[in-house]
């Protein structure tokens, strides 16, 4: 006898048609399964043949052979489970083949027959949903997130007797209700007010925001580079409905989504520790996942102490900050994710922490450059505004006085967004940090007097034909937060003012 049921493999973070197809007939008492089997699918035989025998539902004596389909797609983790289970119930008679056609099903199995959750539930449903399934049964740790999906009936199961129960009786059990707010409510974040002075590096920061621009804020110990940072997703507009389901389903297949809170509401903050790999970082492994750049894909990937990272595992971001998407290729085939992040980096000038200050830096100049030396001209191509932020005196401290709320600057923020999205309706970019080549000169409509002052600064600081772009990009954002149509002299002024660090750090040409 034949069975058979549907389920999907994750790839990357996507899900791929897979059908479990279950033979039983005559011969010498065996279980085997094919079909480009990972380690814990193999593993499956042994938990199902438990489960089973279990939940009171005893294998005949016979051959059964269990083939997951395609043959060269190779099939990781712990999710074919329940539908080998339900695969070979069909095989033995005990359920009806047409009882099982119209629900993906996955789930590992515990040997007592409970179904435990996985990861990547919403990308199997979402799966489900664009392959025309009308209804999925996952584990009911599950169920929450996979009621995120829209068009698709959802049943969270807790045991295989209770699946075998529904699919002969389906009134016993109602879909999940999606929950809109599924998840805790969004905390308190922290807020541009409790950061004393510092108004030109706050300026920095919403103006980087706007366009979605790299940043990188270069000061000694102690002078708010972090604080800075931390408060950047504070001014970032909400994430939209589209986005929110992005998100989400990239830390579900990470597998850092809890039943309590299976919806990511804010903009990801992510800062991995400087002894982070390659890997972590962009994505990998022999079983590839998502790295922090995907974890914080809509928000804002924080690098601390940059010099103090692996220069390899710089250098790997690059083409993913270029392309907005990590491909990661294997032996058995690629997978992307997406990597479209506004990169935020803090350093220190030096390896003490206080150059240029000569009465508290000891450092040498030849030790100063090699410490600078350590990130890529490549990789600082790709950071559009650097900004130098000082240490504070004793007597701003004491005043205590502060400028705008994140709420103020978010609505700024908003405004320019608006405006680049109604800009760039017809283009494939967002942002203007995303514009290139004929897009600079089509969208960045500059002034006479405006260009002349560009070209005079350009001359004066000896800077490269990139950075011409990159001020040109910044100044276009400068303008939307001030709604103007045209970039002026005062812009250009301002944007040129981001590119000073050049000069005084690294050497200018870059």
């Amino acid at each position: 006898m034949f069975g058979r049921a549907e389920t999907s493999a994750l790839v990357g973070i996507d899900g791929r048609r897979v059908i479990v197809e279950a033979d039983y007939g005559d011969g010498l008492p065996s279980f085997e399964m094919v079909g480009f089997l990972g380690s814990e699918v193999r593993e499956a035989r042994e938990r199902v043949r438990s489960a089973l025998k279990n939940a009171g539902i005893p294998v005949p004596p016979g051959k059964l052979t269990v083939n997951l389909s395609p043959a060269d797609l190779r099939k990781q983790g712990n999710s074919f489970d329940l539908p080998i289970a339900v695969s070979i119930l069909v095989a033995i008679g005990v359920l009806p083949q047409e009882l099982v056609e119209s629900y993906l099903l996955v789930g590992e199995l515990s040997l007592d027959g409970a179904l435990r959750p996985i990861k990547g539930t919403l990308s199997h449903v979402l799966s489900a949903r664009e392959r025309g399934k009308k209804a999925c049964i996952v584990p009911e740790g599950n169920e929450k997130e996979g009621a995120l999906v829209d068009g698709i009936a959802v049943y969270g199961l807790s045991s295989l007797p209770e699946v075998l129960r529904f699919l002969l009786d389906p009134s016993v059990k109602e879909a999940a209700k999606r929950e809109d707010n599924a998840g805790k409510p969004p905390g308190i974040l922290p807020d541009f007010s409790e950061i004393v002075g510092q108004e030109s590096v706050k300026r920095a920061a919403e103006v980087a925001a706007a366009g979605m621009h790299g940043l990188l804020l270069l000061g000694p110990p102690g002078s708010g580079k972090t604080l800075t940072a931390k408060r950047i997703p504070g001014i970032l507009p909400p994430l939209t409905p589209e986005e929110r389901l992005e998100c989400t389903k990239i830390h579900s297949v990470a597998g850092i989504l809890t039943e309590e809170n299976c919806l990511i509401r804010e903009r990801p903050f992510r800062s991995p520790h400087h002894t982070i790999s390659a890997a972590a970082l962009v994505g990998g492994g022999s079983i590839p996942r998502p790295g922090e750049m995907s974890l914080a894909h809509n928000g804002v990937l924080f690098l601390d102490e940059l010099p103090e990272f692996s220069k390899a595992v710089l250098e790997v971001m690059r083409q993913p900050l270029e392309d907005h998407k990590a491909v990661i290729s294997r032996v058995g085939g690629s997978c992307t994710f997406p990597t479209r992040v506004m990169l935020v980096c803090a350093m220190n000038p030096c390896k003490c922490g206080y150059y240029p200050d000569r009465n508290r830096c000891r450092c040498s100049e030849p030790e100063v450059r090699r410490y600078l030396g350590r990130i890529s001209r490549p990789l600082l191509d790709r950071i559009d505004l650097a900004v130098e932020v000082p240490r504070i005196s004793g007597e701003e401290m004491s005043r205590r006085k502060s400028g705008d709320c994140s709420e103020v600057i978010r609505k700024r923020v908003l405004g320019a967004w608006e405006i680049q999205k109604e800009r760039y309706r017809e283009e494939e970019l967002i942002f203007n940090s995303q514009l290139e080549g004929r897009q600079i000169t089509k969208y960045c409509n500059i002034t006479e007097p405006a260009e002349k002052l560009l070209h005079t600064a350009i001359d004066a600081m000896e800077l490269s034909a990139r950075a011409y772009d990159r001020i040109l990009k910044v100044s276009r954002t400068i303008a939307d937060l001030g709604g103007s149509f045209e970039i002026t002299e005062e812009h250009i002024a301002e944007a040129v003012s981001y590119r000073e660090i050049d000069r005084k750090f690294f050497g200018g040409q870059r």
